[in-house]
């Protein structure tokens, strides 16, 4: 099994920045062998939607609403996922999941999700 723990949201100012991390702990095989990392947010009443992801080795992926705004990063070494995001706005507001696909000792792929942490933008 794969756990999650998430830290870093809070409150900001309209173009402020906020940093998230999302820890992954576990069995060494499952750690190990974590694939997709991703984040995750949902405003109320809206549906979740996809932040940003990265693959293992590096490749990322972006919504257009915060494209050049937000980068996310990992260290594999770490297990952990990074969510740098930069000129905030009020529609950031969210809480914000992480997401990571892993596989396991029997070779078959699973996710598992972070309990939530709250983002708001306000001035």
């Amino acid at each position: 099994q794969v756990q999650l723990v998430e830290s870093g949201g809070g409150l900001a100012q309209p173009g402020g920045s906020l940093r998230l991390s999302c820890a992954a702990s576990g069995s060494i095989f499952s750690i190990n062998n974590i694939g997709y990392m991703g984040w995750y947010r949902q405003a109320p009443g809206k549906q979740r939607e996809l932040v940003a992801s990265i693959e293992r080795w590096g490749s990322t992926n972006y919504a257009d609403s915060v494209r050049g705004r937000f980068t996310i990063s990992r260290d594999n070494a770490k297990s952990t996922v990074f969510l740098q995001m930069n000129s905030l706005k009020a529609e950031d507001t969210a809480v914000y999941y992480c997401n990571v696909d892993w596989r396991d000792a029997l070779s078959r792929t699973r996710d598992t999700w972070g309990q939530g942490i709250q983002v708001t933008v306000s001035s």
